[in-house]
């Protein structure tokens, strides 16, 4: 099993920056493709942005694009997700996920492994 911990969530203001982390437990981290989603009341679970086996290897949901930049480092077993320019509507819980291989992958079911979420509030 592969456990995965978000961090950083918090209240921010809006047209602030915060930067999430989700910290893995396998020793293999670089093998796997991880994925950031969030869930807000009312909403079904979004796709957020994914990465692949290198930081070139991104893909960002529109709603983010532009503002969010996934990043990995795999000596730390960690990747990033730095939000800059927050908007009211980014407030949600966010979780990473997982799966083996190098792939870009915005359905949730092509995951396998979920961390707990963290939450993040932008006000007005």
């Amino acid at each position: 099993q592969v456990h995965l911990v978000e961090s950083g969530g918090g209240l921010v203001q809006a047209g602030g920056s915060l930067r999430l982390s989700c910290a893995a437990s396998e020793r293999t981290f670089s093998t796997y493709s991880l994925g950031w989603f969030r869930l807000s009341p009312g909403k079904e679970r979004e796709f957020v942005a994914a990465i692949g086996w290198s930081d070139t290897l991104t893909y960002y949901a529109d709603s983010v694009k532009g503002r969010f930049t996934l990043s990995r480092d795999n000596a730390k077993n960690t990747v990033y997700l730095q939000m800059q320019y927050l908007k009211p509507e980014d407030t949600a819980a966010y979780y990473c996920a997982a799966v083996r291989g190098n792939m870009l992958a915005s359905a949730a079911t092509n995951y396998d492994y979920w961390g707990q979420g963290t939450q993040v509030t932008v006000s007005s």
